[in-house]
Parts: structure tokens; sequence; C-alpha cells
């Protein structure tokens, strides 16, 4: 009794105390907060942006880190504020370790200012076209007032209400404030010349990844390979047409859920007899949201138009000599649906039949669908051999419309042709299989293979193709029960690519964007004067180091980094939940390496490219399944956050990816608020999908 009547009597004290310090909860390291969280820091309140994890040590203050904290100003009260735990400096020799550390990433903060009203009669600060706006900024544009919903830049307020789209119409202001005029669209400029591309593996037209960008808007020179053609000028269109077949596109909002992706190779069924089934029997399956099967062809048609196409069966000859001039037209109808698979290697155990109508890749890509309903296919078209006619193709509104109904007609409707005398094929063959469409453009602007043609309105056409592909599945999804069709792409994360589009403007149409955050470095710069001489580098690194000869010669090699490429995108308008992270399921690297003052190769002259496993592979590249028990010290250097392996006795150099370096890109993933993760490709995973449990763990 004498406590309750103790605990009634402080009551009155305890509720004087509250309200005497109306300041927010300090700031405290190791915490978890979910956005829209209140804290106190340093005598400033802070709202949190996004849900995320104050790792101890990693620094992320509510005052260093505007891409996860909106200041609110000066604290009302005076609840005292934490201080943060001092962040060690990383030890600039790494050491070698036999157990995996928990590496910690600390993002480069990227500003992304929000207006501050500034109230007339009710009106707040002008609209500007430039200026990045957070979620809940207010702005005035043509004499009504505008709410953000979440980050936005160049969506002008007045065309982007409503569903999906990131402003709310308050109304109109008491008194018209002057708007800014949105920038026009500079005409294109010449297209820079493309930085070497890395060398494709021999007869597998996989998709490389172009460096990560800089963060200089206009690209350096970089030498033009000699057997590029030279872009044609074409005069960039003047408006953008508005499809005349289907409803108009709207932008497309993204749920929220972590996407967890990987390709499937169409000719890992030969040499690698990486089947189907072993993307369910390793665990893999289980662990994906969608996966992309690689690659479509596109082809140019005797009329002069292009179009998707099936039942062609010819090897490509670009994979060995790209100056072939039939280079970029191969096509693999045996593997997709008209081989016969054996029953123990079919996803159910039961073989293809001669007489099937549906075989191959196709019929076991839709055996795992039923096995995993929740799992999304899609088809992507084009990759770093197939890329060859999209700049062509996207040229017109008539020809974007041609090549899109082709490849909603073969894949979507699955409509596929007999040829050889085979029996497979026919009318809605693969229909049911593929929930949306790839777009794997390697690159808009030039770049690529040097049989690409690319010309000067490539940006913008990048964007009206997006429409067009949204439109038409949009339109045929509305007349077939309602379904939404997927639409992603992927992108080369170096700044030529990523200047060379508009994020802003065709990340609207699409579901998420896969950048392909590896290649930054490999064993085509052999003998090539990159930075101070060709040496040993990273090739998937999360953060630059001041060390490496590459960021320190500056250029776009500096930033040849996944922080740097990320940053990019969302500076020119990619919203962070559209952005899905490359994960390499494999390495990159050289041999006759020498060990260097520290002993580990880091940054020493690259001879020659190195070793790798199997018939017909491309030397400097090997599987993760092959590195991870090859001979050699693994290191995890503690600036960049990536692995790599030497071998004192070969001189063999590899860097790659590990459940380690996946764990603390996964971190990174988050506190950035990106939509989740994907790898090329499955078959570099080992038995047991290793990489692929650990990447899923982005979505817990």
């Amino acid at each position: 009794m004498s406590m309750l009547r103790y605990s009634m009597a402080a009551l009155p004290l305890a509720l004087a105390a509250v309200f005497a310090h109306a300041a927010y909860p300090a700031w405290q390291e190791g915490t978890t907060y979910t956005a829209g969280t209140y804290v106190s820091y340093n005598g400033h309140d802070y709202q949190a942006l996004v849900t995320h994890t104050a790792y101890v040590g990693a620094g992320w203050t509510p005052s260093s880190t505007p891409t996860l904290w909106k200041d609110l100003g000066v604290s009302s009260g005076s609840t005292p504020t934490a201080t943060p735990a001092p962040t060690a400096a990383p030890t600039a020799t790494p050491v070698p370790v036999t157990s995996a550390p928990t590496a910690t990433p600390k993002p480069t903060a990227t500003p992304a200012p929000t207006a501050t009203p500034a109230p007339s009669a009710g009106c707040y600060q002008a609209w500007n076209s430039g200026t990045a706006y957070n979620g809940g900024a207010q702005v005035t544009y043509n004499g009504r007032n505008y709410t953000a919903k979440w980050w936005t830049q160049g969506n002008v307020p007045s065309s982007s209400t409503g569903e999906g789209q990131p402003w709310t119409d308050n109304g109109p202001c008491g008194a018209t404030t002057p708007t800014a005029t949105p920038t026009a669209t500079p005409a294109p400029t010449a297209t820079p010349k493309p930085t070497a591309t890395p060398v494709p593996v021999t007869g597998t037209p996989a998709p490389t990844a172009t460096p990560a960008p800089t963060a200089t808007p206009a690209p350096t020179a970089t030498p033009k390979p000699t057997a590029t053609p030279a872009p044609t000028a074409t005069p960039a269109p003047t408006a953008t047409p508005k499809p005349t077949a289907g409803p108009t596109p709207t932008s497309v909002p993204n749920t929220g859920a972590k996407q967890v992706g990987s390709y499937f190779t169409q000719w890992g069924v030969y040499d690698r007899a990486y089947f189907v089934k072993e993307i369910d029997t390793s665990g893999a399956a289980a662990k994906l949201t969608f996966l992309n099967y690689a690659f479509g062809n596109i082809y140019k048609q005797a009329d002069g138009t292009y179009k998707c196409d099936s039942g062609i069966n010819k090897a490509e000859p670009g994979s060995t000599n790209e100056t072939a001039p039939d280079a970029g037209t191969g096509g693999d109808a045996w593997a997709d649906y008209q081989m016969d698979y054996a029953a123990k290697d079919a996803v159910d155990g039961v073989a293809d039949v001669w007489e099937d109508k549906l075989k191959g890749n196709f019929n076991q890509l839709k055996k795992l669908k039923a096995k995993y309903p929740n799992l999304k296919i899609v088809i992507s078209l084009g990759g770093w051999t197939w890329s060859k006619y999209f700049s062509a193709a996207a040229a017109s509104d008539s020809l974007r419309k041609t090549l899109v109904s082709s490849c909603v007609d073969v894949y979507i409707k699955g409509n596929l042709k007999k040829s050889g005398g085979d029996p497979a094929g026919g009318t809605g063959a693969a229909a049911g299989i593929f929930d949306g469409i790839d777009i794997d453009w390697e690159y808009p602007g030039g770049g690529g293979q040097p049989y690409n043609i690319s010309n000067a309105a490539d940006k913008q056409n990048y964007t009206l193709f997006m429409q067009e592909l949204r439109s038409q599945l949009d339109a045929y999804g509305a007349a077939n029960g309602g379904k939404h069709y997927l639409l992603t792409a992927a992108i080369g994360a170096g700044v030529d690519k990523i200047v060379n589009t508009d994020p802003a403007a065709y990340s609207q149409y699409m579901d998420w964007v896969n950048v392909m955050n590896y290649d930054y470095h490999g064993s085509w710069e052999t003998g090539t004067t990159i930075g101070a001489g060709t040496v040993t580098d990273f090739h998937s690194n999360l953060y630059r180091d001041p060390a490496s000869p590459n960021v320190a010669a500056g250029g776009n090699a500096a930033s040849y980094n996944t922080d740097d490429a990320i940053n990019k995108l969302v500076s020119l308008g990619m919203p962070a939940n559209k952005i899905v992270m490359g994960i390499p399921y494999y390495g990159r690297g050289w041999a006759g390496v020498a060990a260097g003052p520290n002993g580990d190769g880091l940054y020493q002259a690259a001879p020659k490219a190195g070793a790798c496993t199997g018939t017909g592979c491309e030397a400097g590249y090997e599987d993760y399944r092959n590195l991870v028990n090859a001979a050699g010290t693994t290191y995890y250097h503690p600036v960049t956050k990536q692995l790599y392996k030497y071998a004192s006795g070969t001189g063999t150099f590899y860097s790659y990816d590990d459940p380690t370096v996946i764990q603390t890109k996964i971190d990174y993933a988050k506190a950035k608020g990106l939509g989740g993760m994907f790898s090329w490709s499955l078959d570099g995973d080992d038995a047991t999908a290793t990489l692929t449990k650990a990447m899923s763990k982005v979505a817990q």
C-alpha cells in the first residue's frame, strides 16, 4: 500500500518532467529505427527516412547521414544527446583471415535537400526541376501547393499526382508564387567514346557490366576501340509520342518488397551441364523471388522492322569473331524449347517426349514455376552479344510498336514457331511461363560489342521504348484478367552508360532496375594503360580505395565501385527502392602477379589473365564454386569491403564475393533503402546455393 501511495504521489512530478523536456529520445548506436521515428541528437531533432540499424562503429549519426535522417531543426527540449562511439580508421594493409569477419559498411552521404517552406499568403517555395525533394517537402507550382509523398526530382507536380505518383495536390494557395520553369531536356551531344569493355565468354552472350560511374556528369574521353562504328546522329524526337494502342502507361509504384533474383543461362545446359533442375535441388529456387532467362535475341526483318522471333537455331559468330558480318544474329531454339530433357535432368523426373509441343528449358521452367508458384520467370532480351539492333529498333514510334508487339507475341502469348522438322512449338505453346520482360540493352549511346548500332537519340528513345513496353504489357494484362506483367532492365554501372539514359524518366515505367555492379576491373585491361598502368584491382568492390592507382589517377576509373554507382543513379532521379544491386557469382583475375610489399598481390602489375576452369572458358573469369576451394590466401579489404585471393606460387590474383562480402552489401542495401539484389549467374554458385542463400537475407 505504501508503494502505491509513493507511486501516485510521484506521478505529478513525472508528468511535469515530461512536459518540461519535450525533446525526442536521444539517438543511440546499436538501435534499429523504423521509418518515421523521431530522435534528438546534438541539439537537433531528426526523423528517420528509412528503416535501418545504427550499427555500432558505423558512424551513421543523424547529422552525417541525410539519406537516413531528416533534420527537423533545433530541439525544443533539453534531452541529453548521445555521444557516438568513434569509428576506427581502417587499416591500410589488409590482414589475411581464416574466418569471415563482420564487415560494417559506411555509406557515402548523398544530400537530398528538401524545400524549406516559405509561406507567402499560404504559398511555399517554388518547385524547381533540379532540386531533390524528400517525402513531406512542400512546394508551390502554378499557384497550387503540393506535398511530396517520397523522394522525387524532376517530376512536375501538376502532372505527377494520383496513385503511384510522387506529389499530392493540396489545392490553390493564397497568392500565386512564381514557379521555376522546368529546364528543357538538352539535345543529345556527341556520344562519349566508350570505355574499354570486357571480352565476353567464348560462345556465351553473358551480360558484362561496364565499370561504375564517376560523380562527374560529363564523362572524360577514353580510347575508342578501333572496331567500334561511329554512331550515326539521329534527330532527337521533339515530343514523347502517346501510345495509340492500349491504355496510356502510368508510373509503376514499387511494392516495397525486397527482390532476390538471378539469371539462368540458356547455354548452361551444354558444357556446364547446369539444368533447371539444379535451381531446385540446390535450394536456390526456394530463396528467389524472380528468375531471368538469358537471353532472347531480336532480328532485322526484310521489311526493315525488328522483331523478337523463335525457331531460330544459328551459332553466334560474334562470340568468336566480333567483326563477322552476321555477328549478333544467332539463336538457340533447341535449348529453349526443342531439346529433349532426360528424366534424370528434369525438374519432376519426367523426360520430354519427341511429340511434345514444349520441351527444353522452357518446359522445365514451366515445371519449376508449378513447384514454386510465387517465383516470377522473366525473359531477358539482349545481353552482351545480342544487343546489336536495340538502337535501330527503338528509333521511331512505329518500329518500337512493331518490336514490342512481336516480343509480347513470342514470350507472353507464347506463340512459338515450329522449325527443322521438330514438332515442338505452336500457338500458345509457351503461354503462362513468362511473367514479364527484362531489357538488357548493352548499351544506349554506344559501347558494348563493336558491331552494335547506336545513335545520338538513344537517350530519349530508351525511355520511349520502356514506355511502349509498359503500355503493351499493361494492355495485354488488362485483357487477360488484370494480370500485371513485370518490366525490368539490366543496366551498366559506368557513368558513361548512366548519363546516356534518363533514369528519372524511364524508371517510372519499370518495376525495378538490375544494376550490373561488377566487372569494374578485369583481365581485358591487360596491355592497356589505366591509371599508373595495368594493375590488379577489384571487380565488384562496394567502396573506392584512395590507395588504388586507378582511383589516384582520376577519371572514370576513380569511381569504379558500387557506392558511387548507386549514388549516381539516385542523384539522377531513380527511386532507391527500384534499384536492385548486382552480385557476381564469379571472380576476375590475373596470373604472374608479384607479391608486392604486403605479400598479397594487390595493386601490382598484372601481366596476363588468370587461369579458368572448363572447355572454352574465358581466361581471367572463374566461378565462385571453383575459387572458394582454390589455392591461395584469402583477404578482406578493410576499405573496399571486397574479398580477394592471392596464390604466391603461381602469382594468381582473383577478387570475388563470398557470404561475408554479400552480407556487407546487404547491410548497405538496407541502409540505402534499395529494392533488393540479383546475381549473375546461378551456374557459378556451388551445389548447395551458398551465395544465393546468403543473398536472400536481404529480404529478411
